[in-house]
């Protein structure tokens, strides 16, 4: 028996981002799930109080947390890759699967059933992994933002395909956050900071 997932999922923040671009702060995949743990947890707020869904936002985030763990086997696979046709993506999801299997593996046999639908999407949250994948998407945003804001040439035209993305996305808990949250990651530490 083997009892080391919990060990291969803190090797998350060794696995890079944004591999193909001139970073000027790196990210690992464990800071990135952070951040589309918040987003996604925030998503189903959002979506609770005002627009009367009846998400479970405790369970979106923990989704978020683990959405890239199988990337501990597979390494971060650049998106131009990933998705550059769909025989390529179509393997690349089956890759991920078999990883997703090897991790789950690595459970105790009375624990594995409570992180199996982490890794293997249920229907029942198919509208929390909607919302997993908004986060992601903003996520890249807000790193694009982040590259530009020093002056990193890199990122401009990821900047521009990340606005489009978050503008195609159709859910109005993206819109509310786009519209209220967003311009705040454009600010400097000061600005954040000069109202208290």
């Amino acid at each position: 028996m083997s009892n080391n997932f919990f060990a291969m999922v803190n090797r998350m923040k060794l696995i890079d981002r944004w591999a193909l671009m001139n970073n000027t702060t790196k990210e690992n995949i464990a800071e990135h799930s952070h951040t589309v743990a918040v987003i996604a947890h925030a998503l189903a707020l959002i979506g609770n109080k005002k627009f009367s869904k009846n998400y479970n936002a405790d369970r979106a985030a923990v989704l978020a947390l683990y959405h890239d763990t199988t990337e501990v086997i597979t390494g971060d696979m650049p998106t131009p890759v990933k998705y550059y046709n769909d025989d390529i993506k179509n393997v690349y999801k089956d890759i991920e699967r078999v990883a997703g299997e090897r991790l789950l593996a690595m459970l105790p046999d009375e624990f594995r059933e409570d992180y199996i639908s982490v890794f293997e999407h249920q229907e029942e949250d198919k509208d929390l992994w909607r919302l997993v994948k908004a986060a992601d998407k903003i996520s890249a945003l807000i790193k694009c933002i982040e590259e530009d804001r020093m002056g990193n040439r890199e990122f401009e035209k990821a900047l521009e395909a990340q606005k489009k993305i978050i503008d195609a996305i159709e859910l109005e808990e993206v819109k509310y956050f786009k519209d209220n949250f967003l311009e705040s990651y454009y600010y400097t530490l000061d600005e954040h900071t000069k109202q208290f």
